[in-house]
């Protein structure tokens, strides 16, 4: 043979060695077959809310379950203490500090997630998969005034999401009826939906000038305007009767959706957003599980929360897809107990811990604020594990993109993809956390506040804010509870990452806005 003919050999088998050792090296999360990936979102749920994370008063079976055939992170956080800035960072990958309309938003408010900007539902579209949410959605609808009886858009539907079954805000807010892509879901035309967030309808009693029509629950603060189905809201209503959810079914209308995609789309690859309502207020239980908790309707509704992720398991094995699907559960904030009604949340509290040894909660620039379960599950293969690691939901775009093999990008969102995976503990180095316009760091097990004006508690919910004139500074690996402020005894440590925050946050953070609970 040639020499030329040897050296074009050597070269074809070099090749062809490289490839099948690409080949092997192709993580299981990223093999041939396209895995489903869903995404089950809780509402309000606190880091010692279920067993797995702590809770010994709280019967939580198929969330351990998940935990303990998974990832359960000790350190994964939301972007956010509040609902909507956390929605926002999810699905974006972007802080939501970034966005100055990414705060609790009323009923009426306009998308703020830009129609042109990279989403997570985006990218699943693109590789060809079919996209869905279901549950809560809280990120704002159409681009002004919205007229309820016509095609509410842009939305979810607008932002990469093929099918949207939603509520607009949250369950505590009108309007109280479910969105079918774009259109309210049993509308009757003839009694159209009217809703305004400043003036009340003539001849519309609420819960402020009628308390005695408050027949399921009491406001305690805010939530005093329209009264549906014995419920005082935020906001008034008038009309849509017939379109009108009723609270103790949610949880199975949502699930009972959510089962529905999966068996409607089973046989190509599916991306789906399962945002359970639970157990933000009004804590509304079905029957079934009214009593089951021993703590009253919060504790209820999250035994209920509890079961509805059982039979949505079912459904994936029942199904057949199981084993092809990665699943992703967290909580978009800390927990909070009276959030504006009477609901005996403190009063049976009894030794539970809804925020486990963290300080703070919903609201918080604590821990409590925004560390919440965190957990990746997937048959077969996720090998279950305890980590460290530290992560935030902002990084799941970025790691489900490498998932499925895209080059897309998102200003804040890292490639976790090995983190949540189990294969590494390597998170995060630093992380910029909100509480209602206010920002701080995570650092390593440094925990960075910087000064803040404001009250240091908030009396109506009961929960610590993390105002101090002063910079905190926290040493989590020692004090996890934030009870030694040790900023004076590490004066070096201090500067380094108060620099390190300026460059991500810039020097404007000390601008912000009063919290006004409604």
């Amino acid at each position: 043979m040639k020499r030329t003919g040897i050296i074009a050999s050597l070269l074809v088998g070099i090749g062809l060695l490289v490839g099948c050792q690409s080949k092997t090296q192709k993580t299981d999360a990223q093999s041939d077959e396209k895995p489903n990936v869903v995404i089950i979102y809780m509402d309000d749920l606190g880091y010692g809310d279920m067993g797995a994370y702590g809770a010994t008063e709280l019967k939580t079976p198929n969330f351990d379950k998940l935990a303990e055939g998974g990832v359960r992170f000790t350190d994964g956080h939301a972007t956010s203490a509040t609902c909507t800035p956390s929605r926002y960072g999810l699905l974006t990958g972007v802080y939501p500090w970034r966005n100055d309309q990414a705060k609790i938003l009323p009923g009426t408010a306009p998308l703020i997630i830009d129609t042109a900007q990279v989403t997570i539902p985006k990218i699943f579209k693109e590789k060809g998969y079919h996209t869905g949410i279901v549950g809560k959605w809280h990120l704002g609808l159409g681009s002004g005034v919205v007229d309820w009886n016509e095609h509410v858009k842009p939305g979810p539907n607008e932002v990469g999401f093929d099918d949207a079954y939603i509520m607009a805000a949250t369950q505590d807010r009108v309007p109280t009826v479910y969105i079918d892509n774009g259109y309210v879901d049993g509308l009757d035309k003839n009694d159209p939906i009217e809703i305004d967030y400043q003036n009340n309808f003539e001849g519309q009693p609420t819960g402020k000038e009628n308390p005695e029509l408050c027949t399921y629950q009491m406001w305690h603060h805010g939530h005093n305007n329209t009264i549906i189905n014995g419920i005082p809201r935020i906001g008034y209503m008038k009309g849509g009767e017939a379109a009108r959810w009723k609270d103790v079914d949610m949880a199975d209308h949502f699930l009972a959706k959510a089962q529905a995609y999966v068996k409607a789309h089973k046989n190509e690859p599916f991306f789906l957003v399962y945002t359970m309502q639970q157990p933000h207020v009004p804590r509304t239980p079905h029957p079934r599980f009214e009593g089951t908790s021993g703590m009253g309707p919060r504790g209820d509704v999250i035994v209920e929360a509890d079961w509805c992720l059982g039979e949505f398991m079912k459904t994936l094995e029942e199904e057949g897809v199981l084993e092809n699907t990665l699943i992703i559960f967290s909580s978009d904030n800390g927990p909070v107990l009276n959030d504006g009604y009477y609901d005996d949340a403190v009063e049976k509290l009894g030794d539970h811990k809804p925020a486990g040894a963290l300080r703070g909660g919903k609201y918080s620039l604590f821990q409590a604020g925004t560390r919440v379960p965190f957990i990746t599950y997937w048959k077969g293969k996720i090998q279950p594990k305890v980590s460290d690691a530290l992560v935030c939901q902002v990084d799941i775009l970025a790691s489900l993109a490498e998932l499925v093999g895209s080059d897309a990008q998102s200003m804040d969102s890292e490639p976790l993809l090995d983190v949540m995976m189990g294969n590494s503990d390597e998170g995060r180095q630093s992380l910029i956390l909100e509480a209602t316009s206010r920002t701080a760091m995570r650092s390593g097990n440094w925990a960075l506040i910087p000064p803040y004006k404001g009250a240091k508690i908030n009396t109506q919910v009961n929960i610590e804010l993390g105002n101090e004139m002063e910079w905190q500074l926290y040493d989590l690996s020692s004090d996890i509870s934030q009870q030694k402020n040790v900023a004076d005894e590490n004066p070096e440590i201090l500067e380094e990452l108060i620099a390190e925050f300026e460059r991500i946050r810039g020097k404007e953070y000390s601008n912000v806005q009063n919290l006004k609970l409604k």
